[in-house]
């Protein structure tokens, strides 16, 4: 009702209104002229706060701002004559029997009703204006909030389609084993589940990084290797300066799961698979080539894995990540992913 603001601003109208009376004030001290509209100030600012808040309740038909500009009109003119008669009520005329004091009389009144309704409208709009900043920034950061969590709750989703999509694979690959009453089954069942028991709990992150992809991406060719040891064959080349850069989890993972399935997998004599990764000028550089049968004889597979990390990344990274497929010479593929080393301890 009175914050340090508004009292600041009272004072310094007041000490402008008193370079209007200076030229004519000679009747009595210029420390009175400055109490008196002071004083006059004040009290229109305490009504301008009163109003502001009592009643609590008004009528429809009636706006808190119209009552407001009427409180102060009606509470100038009433100060002005209070503070008149309390620093005048020891001289022996009263200040309306002498024309000099009832000229400043006249002056004051007039300048307090012709410009304190007119401060209250300008308060009035500084108010609304500063509400409906307010309310456009809490807006705006509301705004945000729900985009952030509709990213966050679409990012979960597409992992949660990436997951069974890789487990199923994974145990029809297992399934293909027991009905061939093949001796490797039961190592490869063995070595999945221990996969399994240190991957599974990391899928539902929102972020990994690529150290903790490459230990999957690991125990993941070493299943698939032991499910056809003569035909898959694999490399990783890795420096660790990108290893704690951050990445959705599954990102190397269904590269490498691609190559295996729709790379090396077709092929009758398999092939050989090298995973690089590295770190250059900020950025993490990560390639999964294979010399399996190539993109023309694999397209028909290639699209939903790859569209699902696409969108991924783009949740993640916005614009800043680049994820293409190139043919090998005389056959392969090779996808090579760029993205912004997030989280690079470097």
């Amino acid at each position: 009702m009175l914050s340090w603001g508004r009292v600041r601003f009272v004072f310094g109208v007041c000490v402008l209104a008193s370079l209007l009376f200076l030229p004519e004030w000679n009747s009595s001290p210029v420390v009175v002229l400055y109490g008196r509209l002071f004083f006059v100030g004040l009290v229109g600012l305490l009504a301008f706060g009163v109003l502001e808040r009592w009643p609590a309740r008004l009528p429809r038909w009636l706006a808190r701002w119209a009552l407001q500009v009427v409180g102060v009109t009606i509470a100038v003119p009433l100060a002005v004559a209070i503070v008149y008669l309390a620093t005048s009520s020891r001289d022996p005329v009263p200040f309306w029997d002498d024309p000099n004091r009832m000229e400043g009389f006249r002056g004051m009144l007039f300048f307090g009703l012709l410009f304190a309704p007119w401060m209250a409208v300008s308060a009035l709009l500084r108010q609304i204006t500063g509400a409906a900043r307010t309310q456009a920034l809490a807006f705006e950061l509301e705004r945000s909030e729900l985009e952030r969590k509709a990213s966050d709750a679409r990012l979960r989703l597409l992992q949660a389609q990436v997951e069974p999509h890789f487990l199923f694979n994974t145990l029809a690959n297992v399934r293909e084993l027991v009905d061939a009453g093949s001796p490797q089954a039961s190592p490869v069942l063995g070595s999945l589940i221990a996969y399994l028991r240190a991957a599974v709990p990391r899928l539902h992150e929102p972020m990994t990084t690529l150290a903790h992809e490459l230990e999957l991406v690991r125990a993941y060719l070493k299943v698939m290797q032991m499910r056809m040891p003569d035909r898959l064959r694999f490399t990783l080349h890795v420096d660790e300066a990108a290893l704690p850069s951050s990445c959705p989890p599954m990102t190397l993972l269904t590269l490498v799961e691609n190559a295996v399935r729709h790379g090396i997998d077709p092929s009758e004599d398999g092939g050989q698979i090298e995973v690089r990764v590295a770190l250059r000028d900020g950025r993490c550089h990560a390639e999964v080539e294979d010399t399996g049968v190539g993109i023309r004889e694999a397209r028909s597979g290639l699209g939903t894995g790859l569209s699902n990390l696409r969108e991924r990344l783009l949740l993640t990274f916005h614009d800043d990540a680049r994820l293409e497929l190139q043919p090998v010479i005389p056959h392969g593929v090779r996808a090579e992913l760029e993205f912004p080393a997030w989280g690079n301890a470097t």
